[in-house]
């Protein structure tokens, strides 16, 4: 993962619904040993909808979301394109 804050050099990237964030600026936050590093570097949609933190749940898909958990993804997609710039798209490996 490039973009998960192990090389300080580089920016920190958190992809929501296929878009991706620079969210540097939330070092804080996403940073490593922060509270939301898990996030970075990867796809946090499902993580994010289900408010979880496990591995399971940080795979990227939103397969099999509840329409609350949907709902909830769309609100944290809304705070990332209003809180931090969008610089590119996830790619299908």
């Amino acid at each position: 993962r490039a973009f998960d804050g192990s090389n300080q050099k580089k920016p920190l990237y958190v992809a929501v619904k296929g878009k991706v964030y620079d969210v540097t600026r939330g070092r804080t936050f996403y940073g490593p040993g922060c509270a939301y590093s898990c996030f970075t570097g990867r796809d946090a949609s499902r993580a994010l909808a289900k408010m979880s933190f496990t591995e399971e749940d940080l795979a990227g898909t939103t397969e099999g979301l509840t329409a609350g958990e949907t709902q909830i993804l769309d609100d944290w997609e809304m705070k990332f394109l209003t809180k931090y710039a969008q610089v590119g798209q996830v790619v299908p490996a």
